[in-house]
């Protein structure tokens, strides 16, 4: 409760500080001499977890439902919502330019005493690498080379161009290994403070999210740059002592929430007013179907029996909602009712699921595929509150190994449950869950037999940026399809 208090505390003091920056006339005239002179690159970084735990932990129903975990059941959804002016997918692409922009900021002041800060140096590094990992996961080409470089002395580019997902992969990359490198020969001295909402200054489990996010990029990309990936697959895993990736429950990397207003758990804030569940979502059709015929006892975990006592999901985009919205599963309450819960950033089961495909993929990985698998799963099982002897059974039975990748990416599906942005890519990239579908009434008809392959470009950069926005617009029908992602793939999708 401590450190969870912390949250509160170092986010109102950056926020507050954030937000008072003006021009330096506005300064010169309103020289409040009881203010804060600088922000604490700790409270600057508290700002950029808290933005991103908001901003990427509170989807529900968006890439819940390109992942085939939830629909609209009270409200339908007809993919109306896939429009530059939808503020909740422009926001996500804003908070991850200004997260970037706040983390420069942080380097920038600590740049002359960088051995004095050489911790919260790497983990805002760090960081940025995420959110440029999000960015291009999330639109494809984006602007990066160009991007955050808007002050005068770096060149005023108000205007960025876009660059390809297939030049950003590899450059944010190499950015995670030189971090990598550089943590591997040892931490600093300093403590990266109380901002730290999310490993409480443990440098060693942000050494393994580096490393995890390395592997999570790399497999992505396993079919389409073979040779990066197998060499930073390989390198990672042949050397856990050098390069350590998140092997356990404990060190996921989860931020929890405080759970006092205004700091609730973000699916808890969207599905509870008061004490009541707010009805408008519930289990997709795909995903029940699939853990009862699998007999998976993760199901108790993720979804909630329905008011008639069984397990049920509803279609995706159906024309009119159930007669009875309790006759359908509503999410589990291990994931929405608990104010104080946790936003995911990678799972320790993640780690052993790509190792698995690597393993399939004939990369020395240190450990066999089956072994890599069981390791997986029972890491889920374990995250999800699964007693030892359910999850043997369920290894012995409908889960049990059976030497495919299919078998490894519909059990990570499963496992990537609310870190749906993953999930969604999981799909996007090997095309499991097959079952998955789109809205079933979409507002394009039948021009799209598929899930979203990106977001939308926000309204911003049609208004502002079109003439380098229209470069990649000529490769994208309706907001959200045309061009798939580089690592993506499969075929006879539209």
């Amino acid at each position: 409760m401590k450190i969870r208090n912390r949250l509160m505390t170092v986010a109102i003091v950056a926020i507050m500080t954030a937000i008072s920056g003006c021009s330096r006339t506005f300064d010169e005239v309103n020289t409040d001499p009881d203010a804060l002179p600088d922000v604490p690159p700790t409270n600057m970084l508290a700002n950029v977890l808290r933005n991103s735990g908001e901003q990427f932990g509170g989807d529900i129903d968006g890439y819940g439902t390109f992942a085939g975990y939830i629909v609209k059941i009270q409200y339908l959804d007809y993919f109306g919502g896939l429009v530059p002016t939808n503020n909740g997918y422009g926001n996500r692409w804003y908070a991850c330019y200004y997260n970037n922009t706040q983390l420069k900021d942080l380097l920038a002041k600590t740049e002359e005493a960088a051995d004095a800060y050489k911790n919260i140096r790497l983990v805002a590094r760090l960081w940025q690498c995420y959110m440029w990992q999000y960015l291009t996961d999330g639109w494809r080409d984006v602007p990066y080379s160009e991007a955050l470089q808007g002050a005068e002395e770096e060149g005023s580019i108000l205007k960025a161009k876009y660059d390809k997902q297939e030049d950003i992969y590899p450059a944010v990359m190499a950015s995670l290994k030189a971090i990598a490198d550089e943590m591997a020969t040892g931490f600093g001295t300093d403590e990266v403070g109380e901002g730290d909402f999310i490993y409480q200054g443990d440098m060693e489990k942000w050494q393994r999210f580096c490393n995890s996010l390395r592997l999570r990029m790399a497999i992505h990309i396993s079919g389409v740059a073979p040779d990066l990936a197998k060499s930073t697959i390989e390198e990672i895993c042949t050397q856990p002592e050098k390069y350590p990736v998140i092997n356990s429950n404990a060190a996921n990397c989860y931020l929890y929430w405080p759970g006092a207003a205004p700091y609730y758990e973000p699916w808890y804030e969207t599905g509870y007013t008061g004490d009541s569940r707010v009805n408008n979502f519930g289990m997709a059709d795909i995903f029940i179907d699939h853990l009862k015929e699998m007999e998976d006892p993760r199901i108790a975990s993720v979804a909630n029996v329905a008011s008639d006592g069984e397990y049920r999901g509803y279609q995706n985009g159906a024309k009119t909602p159930p007669p009875v919205l309790t006759r359908i599963s509503y999410i589990g309450d291990r994931y929405m009712k608990n104010a104080a819960g946790f936003t995911p950033f990678f799972k320790s089961c993640e780690s052993y699921y790509i190792m698995a495909e690597a393993a399939m993929l004939g990369y020395n990985v240190g450990i066999s595929a089956q072994e890599a698998y069981e390791n997986a799963v029972r890491l889920s099982m374990e995250d999800n509150g699964i007693s030892q002897a359910a999850t043997e059974a369920y290894l012995a039975g409908k889960g049990k190994w059976d030497n495919t990748k299919e078998r490894i990416w519909w059990d990570e599906w499963v496992a990537l449950f609310k870190d749906n942005f993953e999930a969604w890519a999981l799909y996007r990239r090997t095309g499991i869950p097959s079952t998955n579908y789109p809205s079933l009434n979409s507002i394009y008809g039948d021009a799209h037999n598929d899930q979203p392959f990106r977001i939308p470009y926000p309204n911003n950069e049609y208004l502002f940026n079109r003439e380098n926005l229209d470069v990649v617009l000529s490769n994208v029908s309706d907001y959200a399809w045309g061009q798939q992602m580089w690592w993506d793939t499969r075929t006879g999708v539209k």
